[in-house]
């Protein structure tokens, strides 16, 4: 079991007030000061600092936390595994929207084929989300599309995916396309800000010294599939990892919009704690599901 006074700093770092921490907790503010002081002076280093009546952590806290996240995570993870001996494995992951829905339904049947005793427990989520979800314990592994921070998590890459512009089959374009600049008149749908899809788009937009707001005009659309039918619709053009728009690009029902200078690809990750202590566990679960995922099982 975590130490209580892990525990407290953990709630601190969430909420970033010793007020709403003690309310979480259900203990008095000053209890909670005398913990995060406990820790402090077993450790000689400061935790916290005040700029104004603002809380932060300290380069000491951040690396704190991110051992105690890790900790915490290992501690929930073990207690689950001891509840499972007798019974069903169950992995506890989550997946961003473009994986969870288009790419691993194929590898997780085959992997329930080959492992028929695993219970599956997959949260689709944007990044943003599951980052904070493997945080608090919630999920014990993820595997998303968008940027994280490297010195926090450990990962492998699982595939590494084109990102294209697509419209419908007989889009109707403002002008000629023969550049990226020559979209910008074109009205875009995209997903909401924290998808690892936003923030691929937003990067390679960057990267050509451009952002949203050189659009003519955008949409904001939390769901793949809708902004999928949209474009086929002639609502307008989009960007999406070609996994996910495969099937209908092959049918007919979308068209890739060819644009010289623009060339995007980004890595798909599988991710968890660092420093965790089940690391060979999560690399052997990652090898169960790039042997569902590998062309000879398709």
């Amino acid at each position: 079991m975590l130490d209580f006074r892990i525990i407290t700093f953990l709630t601190v770092c969430q909420t970033m007030n010793f007020t709403r921490a003690a309310e979480k907790l259900n203990i008095t503010q000053p209890a909670v000061s005398q913990h995060i002081r406990a820790i402090e002076e077993q450790y000689d280093v400061k935790l916290f600092r005040y700029e104004g009546k603002q809380l932060y952590l300290t380069e000491a806290g951040r690396f704190f936390l991110q051992t105690a996240n890790a900790i915490n995570h290992d501690v929930m993870h073990l207690q689950s595994q001891l509840k499972q001996i007798s019974s069903r494995q169950t992995l506890h992951f989550g997946a961003t929207l473009s994986i969870g829905e288009y790419l691993m339904p194929g590898p997780l049947s085959r992997l329930l084929k080959t492992h028929p005793d695993i219970r599956l427990n997959m949260v689709v989520e944007n990044t943003d989300v599951l980052l904070k979800m493997l945080n608090q314990g919630e999920i014990d592994f993820a595997i998303i599309e968008g940027f994280f921070p490297r010195q926090s998590y450990e990962g492998l890459r699982y595939k590494t995916e084109r990102f294209i512009p697509v419209c419908a089959p007989h889009y109707s374009f403002k002008r000629a396309t023969t550049s990226l600049d020559d979209l910008l008149p074109e009205h875009i749908l995209v997903r909401e800000t924290g998808s690892g899809t936003r923030e691929m788009l937003e990067r390679s937009l960057w990267s050509h010294n451009l952002t949203l707001g050189n659009f003519s005009s955008y949409s904001e659309i939390g769901s793949l599939g809708a902004i999928k039918s949209m474009v086929m619709a002639g609502a307008g053009i989009s960007f999406f990892y070609e996994s996910v728009v495969q099937a209908e690009i092959q049918t007919g029902h979308l068209a890739m919009i060819p644009i010289p200078d623009f060339h995007a690809a980004h890595d798909f990750t599988f991710i968890w704690q660092k420093g965790s202590i089940f690391t060979d566990y999560y690399r052997q679960v990652f090898g169960w599901l790039k042997a569902g995922d590998s062309p000879a099982n398709e």
